[in-house]
């Protein structure tokens, strides 16, 4: 039987606005896709699942109309259903695991549906009574990893302070992953659940500069680092300094967190006509479908090797062909050109061949002595992110590429610090620092009791 097609905003409608690309869907379609679910006694979409959610489970709870239990069955594994299951990349996880292949179980929308239906049930915020003990925690960071962290280490009993650089709470969640794709609300409901559980939250300190390292782990008990892998990588070519170059962090930090596609907020940012963004990751795709959204009439996703390397999700590049953007292949830039003023005007690109593959069947490429030119007024940078240089200092050991070394038990080199998420293996997924940043917080626990 056919997987289920779920609704979604027209493409012409939904690049006028920030809204969810997802339209709403009722009890009926859910268990349409639920109803073909195989329950099969292997399970093997929970082996797909870095959290091992008891996907089966879940979803015979929910097309028995027992979507409370649903619920509760995903909580025991994932603190943000309503979040995993709009920007986990299921089709390489839980999904590609499913035995109808192609046609596999939508997973991801389902958890989705049974997360938001919680949220609007408030049921994520009954049983948050908690006795909290002496001893404290600190954890730095509100991205998924550190969440995940505080709430496991919360349920406990033992008290909890998160710190954040930034005046909004989420870390990557709020400022790397637009509304549309992840409305704020949705992250907002699930820290707010945290707060009524005893989680303290502090804005706009950052450790290592508001507060020094090491008075947190003097008044600590024990420390969680959770501070990602968001620093940009750039291109090191002429011409990066030009007016209207941006990373990918910097200008999705702008838009997400900063509300520059507002009007009512006064956020500096280039509004052009034509943007070119370099890169091939959900990120890269992120920023384009944004531009569109800012106004921009023509959007291009340049990356160095060929379509089917893209790394990119498959349903986030289907709905940035829908609203409208191009892809080029095959190019690398190698020089941004500006005027007089100082604004870029073009980017040289040089133009790459394939030689082969790899063991993962990936396009070997080879620059040529060919060269191309491509006019545009904003271009943006998306080739990765590498580990916050913020706490480098403080003696921690850390591997060659700048992330922290940590055991089995996420404990770092230093006495009673863990560390998870993107700042131990670099950029991952939403799922996978969630379930880092809970495994840290059980061991956590487990020696502080």
């Amino acid at each position: 039987m056919k997987r289920i097609f779920f609704p979604e905003r027209d493409p012409l409608e939904r690049i006028k606005d920030f809204e969810s690309v997802i339209s709403e869907f009722d009890f009926d379609l859910a268990k349409k896709e639920a109803d073909r679910c195989l329950q099969c006694p292997t399970k093997p979409c929970v082996s797909g699942c870095p959290v091992n959610i008891n996907i089966p489970k879940f979803i015979k709870f929910l097309r028995e109309g027992q979507i409370k239990k649903s619920y509760e069955t995903i909580k025991e594994d994932n603190f943000l259903p309503s979040v995993c299951g709009r920007v986990c990349p299921q089709e390489k996880q839980c999904e590609a695991k499913c035995v109808f292949g192609k046609d596999a179980i939508s997973i991801g929308k389902l958890e989705m549906f049974v997360g938001d239906i919680a949220i609007k049930n408030k049921w994520h915020k009954e049983n948050v009574s908690i006795k909290i003990e002496d001893k404290k925690v600190a954890v730095i960071g509100s991205g998924p990893a550190s969440l995940a962290c505080a709430g496991e280490v919360i349920k406990s009993g033992i008290n909890v302070d998160i710190f954040e650089a930034l005046h909004r709470f989420g870390g990557v969640l709020v400022y790397g992953i637009p509304n549309f794709r992840l409305p704020k609300n949705i992250i907002e409901e699930e820290i707010s659940v945290l707060i009524s559980m005893g989680v303290n939250f502090h804005k706009d300190i950052l450790i290592g500069r508001t507060i020094s390292f090491e008075k947190i782990l003097k008044e600590y008990d024990a420390v969680f680092i959770g501070t990602g892998a968001g620093f940009p990588k750039f291109l090191n070519i002429p011409g990066e300094s030009y007016k209207g170059v941006f990373s990918a962090n910097e200008f999705l930090t702008r838009v997400n967190l900063m509300y520059a596609y507002r009007d009512d907020y006064d956020t500096p940012i280039v509004r052009g006509k034509k943007a070119i963004v370099v890169g091939g990751g959900n990120t890269a795709v992120d920023a384009a479908r944004t531009c569109l959204r800012l106004g921009y009439t023509d959007v291009y996703i340049v990356y160095r090797r060929e379509e089917k390397d893209l790394p990119a999700r498959e349903e986030e590049l289907k709905h940035a062909r829908e609203e409208g953007v191009s892809f080029r292949f095959l190019l690398e830039p190698k020089e941004i050109i500006g005027d007089n003023n100082g604004w870029m005007r073009s980017i040289k690109f040089s133009k790459m061949a394939i030689i082969g593959k790899d063991e993962k069947g990936k396009s070997i490429i080879k620059e040529t002595p060919e060269f191309e030119f491509i006019d545009a007024d904003t271009l943006i940078i998306a080739i990765g992110t590498t580990s916050n240089p913020v706490l480098k200092n403080v003696g921690l050991k850390l591997n060659e590429k700048g992330y922290i070394v940590v055991d089995e038990n996420y404990r770092t080199s230093i006495d009673k610090v863990f560390a998870g998420g993107d700042i131990v293996t670099g950029s991952a997924t939403v799922i996978e620092a969630l379930g880092a940043g809970k495994k840290a917080g059980k061991n956590i626990v487990k020696i502080l009791k």
